[in-house]
């Protein structure tokens, strides 16, 4: 469980850039519930990390400006009554996270207009159409 954090391929975030910080949790958890450190919270420094490269840092720091503070980026988890489920998947959002920020842009669309036969079809299924509805009408 604990470790270098794996996000993708060669994108490895040492153990030492995760800081934890644990409290009570609300929710479930029996008479242990106000005795029990479950919940996780998860911070990590997107703008000092040596995890990432100079480009994928920016792209990462770019996608994620709304979720940081001073660069720092914070996971919370008391969904489980367990800690360590909690530090689990706190550990797998981050992850997720991150391999979401620094993924490559998606390819643009190349523009296309239809051809000239489509929009021949298209204009004579419409006059088809038109004539159909013409002679439904009653005259008055």
């Amino acid at each position: 469980m604990s470790g270098p954090l794996h996000v993708r391929g060669s994108i490895v975030v040492p153990e030492a850039e995760l800081a934890w910080r644990f409290s009570r949790s609300s929710g479930p958890g029996g008479q242990g519930v106000n005795t029990t450190d479950s919940r996780v919270e998860l911070s990590f420094d997107l703008a000092r990390t040596t995890a990432l490269g100079p480009a994928l840092r920016a792209r990462a720091l770019e996608r994620l400006a709304a979720r940081l503070v001073d660069g720092v980026i914070t996971i919370v988890a008391s969904e489980q009554r367990s800690q360590l489920r909690n530090r689990e998947a706190a550990r797998e959002r981050l992850a997720a996270l991150l391999r979401d920020a620094v993924a490559p842009p998606p390819k643009r669309r190349r523009p296309t207009k239809p051809s000239k036969g489509a929009v021949e079809r298209r204009l004579a299924a419409k006059k088809h159409r038109s004539g159909l509805k013409r002679l439904r009408r009653t005259e008055d």
